[in-house]
């Protein structure tokens, strides 16, 4: 931030002004290649260090919340929706405070305070690090997975005894070592129990542990909703990229002196998040779970299955909108590329309204998911699951607009999404999202009908307890158990 800072202050990094009354389109001033080095290298700087803390900070969150202190495990089960609260509530921040500086007051001002507020952020927490409850260091994630693998593959043409006993696992000394759990094994993915079947070498990549083979099979059992939230992830791309562009060509004004900037519609949707949140956290999960006796009122994969949901009724009603927008367009022969539409850009509000209700079921059910389900020691790479979906989500968002827009420009006279958007025609677009957000949620049904869940939160003599069931395999929709964690240390 401070690179970046520096990019939109200082002279020398700051590309050559065109001067006041002159359009962009006419401007032939460019900034020069080690103006825009340093501009991208900032950005990249940002993503690398987004990258890093994105999966950590959230899982280093989760774990100050002690799982055997029925107090905080209850706390523990609000924690991922006041954590998005959070992000949302800075989302917010961002796109109407720190928008409206930057456009009325300078860059320099509208990068300077998020880079000091940064500081502070790191500030407070190096300071408050002797506080925190740390994790001991194990062994990468991805080597002990590669491990599993690499066995699996190698001894493909091994037996699986039908005598568990005789699969390896170490001894039980070694579990009682802080840090280390033990899993009991289970019934899925069948084809990874090769790794422990003692037979040959016994070097890490011939022979792994039970207890290792099953982490293995955690996180493998979850690359099915992390696919399934791909799509997801493109439609909270549309936000900040089609939404906004719709709304550019509308009314914006809010009384007789104030406009709302373009970057800023997306607080609509944030505004709805936040909303949301705190009425499902305080309202919805109390009452559904007098019914379903689950802690947390429905499980993970059914909130974010009632997410998917919405998204499709969000661009069907996207795509109602814009109808509107197009028949005002025709009515008034508005077709110039920079004709305002006299309509008011509230007639979007239900869209923007149903995204922010929609993300606040789906991204807060996938960081939860992702989180809950990776076994001791994985954490962080489960969650990097969700920061992974949504940088696929993005591409695939670029990828599939811009593949609509050159199919339909050689298979139609005009083609669908055009530089124009008076000419164009995103209300089709907006339906064909909606048709893949549908078929993507019967991809997810299937998904989540044949995924069984680690573990299972029930209600018992009026605390929550989380107990464990092995062998048990019951659909996830309802909220089941698969296999069963053994922590023979509780520090």
């Amino acid at each position: 931030m401070s690179l970046l800072t520096l990019a939109v202050s200082l002279h020398a990094l700051r590309p050559p002004s065109c001067g006041s009354g002159v359009k962009l389109e006419d401007c032939d001033k460019r900034a020069s290649s080690f103006q825009v080095g340093i501009f991208y290298c900032a950005l990249y700087i940002i993503a690398v260090g987004t990258g890093g803390t994105k999966p950590n900070i959230s899982t280093m969150g989760a774990d100050q919340f002690d799982d055997y202190e029925p107090k905080e495990r209850i706390q523990k089960l609000s924690f991922f929706n006041w954590w998005m609260f959070s992000i949302f509530f800075g989302t917010l921040f961002s796109n109407t405070f720190l928008v409206y500086i930057q456009d009325r007051v300078g860059w320099t001002l509208g990068y300077g305070l998020p880079t000091v507020g940064l500081a502070i952020s790191v500030t407070v927490f190096l300071f408050g690090t002797k506080f925190y409850r740390h994790k001991l260091p194990s062994e990468s994630p991805f080597s002990r997975i590669a491990h599993v693998l690499v066995a699996a593959i190698r001894k493909w043409r091994v037996t699986v005894p039908d005598d568990l006993k005789e699969l390896h696992e170490l001894n039980l000394e070694e579990y009682s070592k802080p840090g280390k759990y033990r899993i009991d094994h289970s019934s899925s993915l069948r084809f990874l129990d090769k790794a422990a079947v003692k037979s040959g070498p016994t070097s890490p990549w011939m022979l792994c542990p039970v207890t290792q083979v099953e982490q293995t099979k955690q996180m493998v059992k979850m690359v099915p909703v992390l696919i399934a939230s791909f799509i997801p992830s493109t439609m909270l791309a549309q936000i900040g990229t089609l939404f906004v562009k719709q709304g550019t060509t509308l009314d914006r004004k809010m009384g007789p002196d104030f406009e709302i900037p373009p970057a800023c519609l997306s607080a609509f949707v944030t505004i709805f998040m936040l909303i949301s949140l705190v009425l499902y956290d305080r309202y919805f999960v109390p009452a559904v779970r007098k019914y379903t006796k689950n802690p947390r009122g429905i499980t993970l994969l059914q909130r974010l299955g009632i997410g998917l949901v919405l998204h499709t009724i969000t661009m069907i009603t996207a795509c109602l909108a814009e109808r509107r927008r197009l028949s005002v367009i025709q009515e008034k022969l508005l077709f110039g590329k920079k004709d305002l539409v006299p309509l008011t850009i509230f007639i979007l509000l239900p869209q923007f309204a149903l995204m922010g209700i929609a993300d606040s079921f789906v991204e807060t059910a996938k960081i939860e998911f992702f989180y809950d389900q990776a076994p001791e020691g994985m954490k962080s790479l489960g969650t990097s699951y969700f920061t992974t979906s949504l940088g696929i989500g993005s591409f695939l968002s670029s990828f599939i607009l811009s593949t609509v827009s050159n199919f339909t420009k050689k298979h139609t006279p005009k083609g669908w999404i055009l530089d124009n958007l008076n000419t164009s025609h995103f209300d089709y677009y907006y339906l064909f999202l909606a048709v893949l957000t549908f078929l993507n949620f019967l991809f997810f049904l299937v998904v989540a009908k044949y995924y069984v869940y680690n573990a299972d939160l029930r209600r018992s003599e009026g605390e929550f307890a989380m107990e464990t069931s092995p062998n048990k395999s019951i659909s996830a929709l309802d909220g089941t158990v698969e296999s069963k964690t053994s922590p023979l240390l509780i520090s």
